[in-house]
């Protein structure tokens, strides 16, 4: 372990305590965040996506307050920032980014991607979107507008896809299964 890892690890041990003394957070309580978030996975975020696709009282919840729509979900949201929800339409698409580093909203996707931490895919989701998400075979019209949103410390997001062409009828169950964590950030998109 090196002289920086130990200085870590003691302030973070120095800030668990302290949060205990004031009882503002136990030890437990912790712990139970952390596994929340070590199982949460990109299968979370697809059962909302395809609740908000079935239900349209749940979708409007989505679009107003991520967060709360996730509790309902039963996903725990204590702790985490702020999760907003952006609908992909006909005429926009959304895609997320972090500029900064790699803010992910982990409680509903699980851990971020490689390439979405990745300096390379921060500086083209800005300079070069369009060319970007051709990186990952998404092809879209001209006429639709491409919405760089930058995930923050304060603020996550996540994208409500469109629902997929061919898909009325189906359960939330089986439109879970075709939504992967890249149509969650808008690289890719959902594919029947």
């Amino acid at each position: 372990m090196s002289l920086l890892e130990a200085d870590s690890d003691r302030l973070l041990t120095a800030v668990r305590k302290l949060l205990a003394a004031k009882n503002l957070v136990t030890a437990a309580e912790i712990a139970e965040r952390r596994e929340a978030t070590d199982r949460a996975t990109p299968g979370q975020g697809a059962r909302m996506v395809a609740r908000a696709w079935t239900d349209p009282d749940y979708r409007a919840l989505m679009l107003a307050d991520g967060a709360k729509a996730a509790e309902a979900m039963n996903i725990p949201m204590r702790g985490m920032p702020p999760l907003g929800v952006l609908e992909n339409t006909e005429e926009v698409h959304n895609l997320i980014v972090c500029t900064l580093c790699s803010c992910y909203p982990r409680a509903v996707l699980g851990y971020p991607p490689y390439w979405y931490k990745s300096a390379a895919y921060r500086a083209r989701a800005v300079r070069d979107p369009r060319g970007l998400l051709a990186e990952f075979r998404t092809i879209l019209p001209d006429n639709v507008k491409i919405r760089v949103v930058d995930s923050t410390a304060d603020y996550r997001w996540m994208v409500l896809p469109k629902r997929p062409a061919g898909t009325h009828g189906w359960s939330a169950e089986q439109l879970a299964a075709i939504v992967r964590g890249g149509d969650m950030v808008g690289v890719t998109l959902p594919n029947v």
